[in-house]
């Protein structure tokens, strides 16, 4: 049976972060994530995960600046040493809130810079992030993001991230399968995970409707035949709800749109 977590960064967004986890615990999630947990002490968050009784499925390492929109500093030559700063402030995040995998950004192509020179970056700040993960068991997550959500995105599709986790060839560097951005960027969903779920190299699932990005059940996408499928797979990871709930921030508004799940608790 498939397990979700919510998206505390999007769903529940009529409640003040730190009450969202009890709303997703009353729902029925026994996992969250988000992309970001700088804003609070991990003491902060850590309480709230135990007094919900659930499990922190994954956040992302720091990003550089999201208000100038920088999407990640991975692949961004010049700035590898804020990189390990970052990635050093997530493991100790991670430590605090028994968080098992963090994404890294992968950062918007910056002008002027050659792909051979961004590749290179990007492979050794993705070894060094897993070098400094691996003696905490935490997982390093590499995403393909669509180009049209994210123009410029260093990272697009399928194949490209499970190239780029053989080249990085660190046991603890795992792609993130985001169905929405998969189908926007290339489609052909059954197919890929027919493909890659066997190889190991998928270390989480995320989805949302496609176009709008709202509640799975709206839109293109049949999620019930793809979650039937992962779980004739065998996949026993988080599957992460990165959905804008369609009802906006109204009071409930994230509870109401919850029919979808209620099959799958």
């Amino acid at each position: 049976m498939p397990r979700f977590a919510a998206n505390l960064s999007m769903l529940y967004n009529e409640l003040d972060f730190l009450d969202r986890f009890a709303a997703a615990a009353g729902d029925g999630f026994q996992a969250v994530e988000y992309l970001f947990p700088y804003d609070f002490a991990p003491e902060q968050l850590a309480e709230r995960l135990h007094a919900n009784g659930l499990q922190q499925a994954l956040f992302n390492a720091p990003p550089g600046d999201w208000a100038a929109g920088e999407r990640g500093l991975a692949c961004i030559p010049g700035r590898e040493a804020e990189f390990a700063q970052g990635m050093e402030r997530a493991i100790d995040y991670a430590r605090a809130l028994g968080c098992p995998r963090i994404h890294v950004m992968a950062g918007i192509r910056p002008a002027g810079a050659s792909e051979e020179m961004l590749r290179s970056t990007y492979v050794a700040n993705m070894r060094r992030a897993a070098q400094l993960a691996a003696p905490h068991g935490i997982a390093i997550l590499l995403e393909p993001i669509n180009g049209r959500d994210m123009p410029g995105f260093f990272l697009n599709r399928q194949d490209q991230a499970h190239v780029l986790v053989a080249e990085i060839a660190k046991p603890n560097v795992r792609v993130q399968m985001d169905l929405y951005h998969c189908q926007i960027a290339e489609g052909d969903l059954a197919m890929k995970i027919r493909a890659y779920l066997p190889t190991g190299r998928i270390g989480h699932i995320q989805i949302a409707g496609v176009p709008e990005r709202h509640e799975p059940d709206i839109g293109e996408i049949n999620h019930g035949y793809l979650f039937q499928l992962l779980d004739e797979l065998g996949y026993d990871g988080w599957i992460g709800c990165e959905y804008r709930p369609a009802r906006g921030s109204v009071p409930q508004g994230t509870s109401q749109g919850l029919g979808w799940l209620k099959p799958w608790l």
